[in-house]
């Protein structure tokens, strides 16, 4: 057998213009709610078609907001009447007793991914969780944030607008995250600060590569910069509906994370990696338009903001700290609400107080809204934006009739994992949104993280705050514990 030049094999790989096209075309049909069964057409006729696909990529996201991926032969796909798989691997799903659960691919949400970092042959489609009988599994919210949206849209004409700012670290070196056992530190690749970086630094680099394929997957881009930490970045994209933006939120990280790997680095999204700098935030801003009118203005509203705008922050203010297991989800994430920090820690809304958990920025008619800025990055973004969206709109009020305290003390978030915990057990109204199943679910793997690190946090990272981080996975030693 003689080496040879030919290529054997002809798989897809479409120019990066063409790709934002494509992408774009295909968010419209999540815009418009467009039928499912006419895009499933479509997309199957293309994929019986284009005859240079080798896979479908199909992703799901479990309890905690892991991304997991599954490749099914193009026409294995196109073939079967039903996909499955094992729930009971993976860890807030099916007991091992009842473990088959079933995807039910979203066709709407089709995505041409850059074949230059993803691999050529290939797209990737977003699925819901299904249980055994076909119905919606309980614990997938991205299912039940596209039911909610879904319902609202079809029966009040009403669109819940999504944008997050997502900041994470870049460090030398691959996989360093399940590395951090042995090594105990992360190595920046810059030591310069908030836009300090030269044209070609290796993070600038980082930045330009990872921006441009967030482009060409339609993600719409605004800016993006170095961040306030050193080897610390974001990268700022259009607001979309509620279930687009969660979906953004994971192909954004997902997209870093290959990006960086590719330069032999890491793309980390660990709400506090490094002790003694700034840590990341996701900070989720959210709005409500009807007929494209933004329903959070109000010319004379305080700050602009109208009456809904307000009463939907009241809402969340007053279940702050028993959502907060939501918004912050690992032990890690307290040492991030560090008020030496500029930590949004205090639970209040300000205009120009960045301490403060909501912010209602500066901004005309079309971006009034507001910022929910004690997020962090390692959140399950649909977890997260069902919660803050039914909370904001359905979420109790303060009894108008409360007695005010003659001194007016501040109120902070939980500072540690434990007393967060403490305030979700304790709410019947996070009960009620998550479900009692997956309510209790949560709040044990939860706990199963806490008791694998310290009970204190102390002045330094410890390594189990990263070894058993639900997003580093590191599966070897998990299991060993």
């Amino acid at each position: 057998m003689h080496p040879t030049n030919t290529p054997l094999r002809e798989f897809l790989e479409i120019p990066y213009d063409r790709l934002e096209e494509l992408n774009l075309e295909s968010k419209a049909h999540q815009e418009n709610w467009t039928p499912m069964d006419k895009v499933e057409k479509e997309r199957r006729e293309y994929l019986e078609g284009e005859k240079r696909i080798k896979a479908v990529t199909v992703a799901f996201s479990d309890l905690e907001g892991r991304l997991h991926m599954l490749d099914y032969d193009k026409k294995y796909l196109l073939g079967t009447d039903q996909l499955t798989f094992d729930g009971s691997s993976i860890r807030g799903f099916t007991r091992i007793a009842e473990s088959d659960l079933r995807l039910g691919i979203d066709w709407r949400a089709f995505y041409w991914m850059p074949s230059d970092v993803f691999g050529p042959g290939k797209v990737l489609v977003f699925a819901s969780v299904l249980d055994q009988a076909g119905r919606p599994y309980i614990s997938d919210f991205r299912g039940r944030l596209m039911e909610y949206t879904r319902d609202l849209y079809r029966n009040d004409g009403l669109v819940a607008n999504v944008s997050a700012e997502i900041e994470g670290f870049i460090f030398n070196g691959r996989d360093v995250e399940r590395h951090y056992y042995k090594t105990g530190n992360f190595d920046l690749v810059s030591t310069g600060g908030y836009y300090n970086s030269l044209p070609q630094s290796r993070l600038r680099q980082f930045i330009d590569s990872a921006a441009e394929v967030q482009r060409a997957m339609g993600f719409e881009n605004e800016k993006d910069h170095p961040e306030v930490g050193p080897s610390q970045f974001e990268m700022n994209f259009k607001y979309a509906g509620a279930l687009i933006a969660a979906d953004r939120i994971q192909l954004y990280k997902l997209l870093c994370r290959q990006v960086a790997h590719s330069m032999d680095m890491t793309a980390s999204f660990l709400p506090k990696p490094v002790t003694g700098i700034n840590g990341s935030g996701m900070h989720t801003n959210m709005s409500l338009a009807r007929n494209g009118e933004n329903l959070f203005y109000d010319e004379a509203g305080p700050n602009h903001m109208s009456a809904t705008g307000l009463d939907f922050t009241k809402r969340l203010l007053h279940s702050a700290e028993e959502m907060c297991l939501l918004l912050n989800a690992s032990v890690n994430a307290y040492r991030r609400l560090d008020p030496n920090y500029e930590a949004p820690n205090e639970i209040a809304a300000s205009a120009t107080d960045r301490s403060s958990m909501v912010r209602i920025p500066l901004a005309g008619r079309k971006g009034q809204r507001i910022e929910v800025r004690s997020v962090g990055p390692d959140s399950n973004p649909y977890l997260l934006i069902y919660a803050l969206l039914r909370t904001g709109l359905e979420g109790p009020l303060p009894a108008a009739d409360a007695p005010k305290p003659k001194r007016i003390r501040k109120r902070l978030l939980p500072g540690n994992i434990y007393d967060a915990m403490g305030s979700y057990r304790r709410s019947s109204w996070v009960r009620e949104v998550l479900g009692e199943d997956s309510h209790s679910k949560y709040l044990e793997l939860k706990k199963m993280s806490a008791h694998r690190c310290p009970h204190e946090l102390g002045d330094r990272i410890k390594r189990a705050e990263i070894m058993f981080h639900h997003e580093v996975t590191n599966q070897m030693l998990w299991n060993r514990f």
